[in-house]
């Protein structure tokens, strides 16, 4: 019962003060900060690595021209020429997202350091989201003007089922943002549960003794190598689905489909 109560999987994500005070301090340096410094740093090296601008590239190079040509290519897929002006805002909360996630699960704890998947905090998730919004809604005002409404009647509906239609698109578009930071915030913080529980499974399994204990125990070590393989998966997944929503989004401002 003992080793029962100690299983916290959400303790994870708690977000901890490494200097000031969450009861009052105007300025609190949490571990949430801390990551988050850690992945733009990161981010800065990516980056310093792959514009030396050579004429026949090197890997790192031809790295990082591969991922800003991919996010060209799907902005301009999505938008089409114009969506070139969206690039740096979209490969930013790509790359960011993708380093967030990765590097929480990377097995620091073996060094005796836990990451925190900063993505996994629906603040952060809520920011980037309002901030994309906040783009096509500028964008589509200050292009389109007050025919920006527009975007909430479909072409040719008749004017009855406008009175319908047109509150739902109204409700549709209004909730993106959040639909945008709960994808992501979900999709991280289940991962980690599940590996987190299954870890304790195992070390329940091994303390259980018996027969059935170590079976147990090798059992749920399978189940953390699947979660984990889909886990990289995911996290790729959702960094490609986060900048995707928000590039379609943007279309909608721009070209008012």
């Amino acid at each position: 019962m003992a080793a029962e109560s100690r299983i916290d999987p959400m303790h994870q994500f708690q977000i901890n003060p490494l200097a000031g005070n969450l009861d009052g301090s105007p300025f609190v340096f949490t571990n949430s900060a801390l990551w988050m410094l850690i992945i733009l740093a990161l981010l800065w090296l990516f980056m310093l690595g792959g514009m030396k601008r050579q004429l026949v590239p090197g890997r790192w190079q031809a790295m990082v021209e591969g991922v800003t040509g991919f996010v060209e290519s799907m902005l301009s897929m999505s938008v089409g020429p114009q969506g070139r002006k969206f690039v740096p805002w979209v490969f930013t909360i790509f790359m960011f997202i993708l380093f967030a996630n990765l590097l929480g699960l990377m097995p620091l704890a073996l060094v005796g350091v836990h990451p925190f998947t900063v993505t996994s905090q629906f603040t952060i998730t809520g920011v980037m989201a309002v901030m994309s919004f906040s783009i096509v809604l500028i964008t589509g005002f200050w292009r389109h003007k007050l025919h920006f409404f527009s975007l909430f009647v479909p072409h040719g509906t008749p004017f009855l089922l406008k009175l319908l239609i047109v509150p739902i698109e109204f409700i549709s578009f209004m909730v993106r943002p959040f639909s945008l930071a709960i994808r992501l915030f979900v999709a991280m913080i289940a991962g980690h549960i599940l590996v987190e529980v299954f870890a304790n499974f195992v070390v329940q399994g091994l303390n259980a003794g018996g027969a059935i204990g170590p079976a147990i125990s090798a059992v749920s070590f399978v189940f953390i190598i699947g979660v984990m393989a889909l886990e990289i998966l995911v996290c790729a997944i959702q960094a490609y689905v986060f900048a995707l929503l928000t590039s379609l989004y943007i279309n909608d401002a721009v070209n008012l489909h």
